[in-house]
C-alpha cells in the first residue's frame, strides 16, 4: 500500500463524512437562522425553542435518510475491507 492509495482512502473517507453530515448540518443551520430571525422580530428570546426545532429537524432527517446514510457507510466499510483483503 503506497502513499497515493492511503491518500485516496482518506479522501474517500472525508467525502463520505461530508455526504453523511451535510443534510443534517445544513437543515439545522437553516432552521436556526429562520428561528433567530423569528425571535428577533417577535422579541421572544427562549433558548430551548431553537434547540427543540433543531433537534426535531435532525431526527426527521435521520428517520428519512437513515437507510441511505447506513448504506453509504457500509459501502465505504466494504471497500476498506476489500482493500485489506488483498
Amino acid at each position: 500500500m503506497d502513499t497515493s492509495m492511503v491518500a485516496e482512502v482518506l479522501r474517500e473517507g472525508v467525502w463520505v463524512v461530508i455526504k453523511l453530515c451535510a443534510p443534517m448540518l445544513l437543515l439545522s443551520m437553516s432552521v436556526g437562522v429562520l428561528l433567530a430571525i423569528f425571535q428577533a422580530v417577535t422579541q421572544i428570546h427562549e433558548q430551548t425553542l431553537s434547540f427543540i426545532f433543531k433537534l426535531t429537524v435532525v431526527i426527521i432527517v435521520l428517520l428519512v435518510g437513515g437507510s441511505w446514510m447506513m448504506e453509504t457507510l457500509l459501502d465505504y466499510a466494504r471497500s476498506l475491507f476489500d482493500l485489506m483483503r488483498g
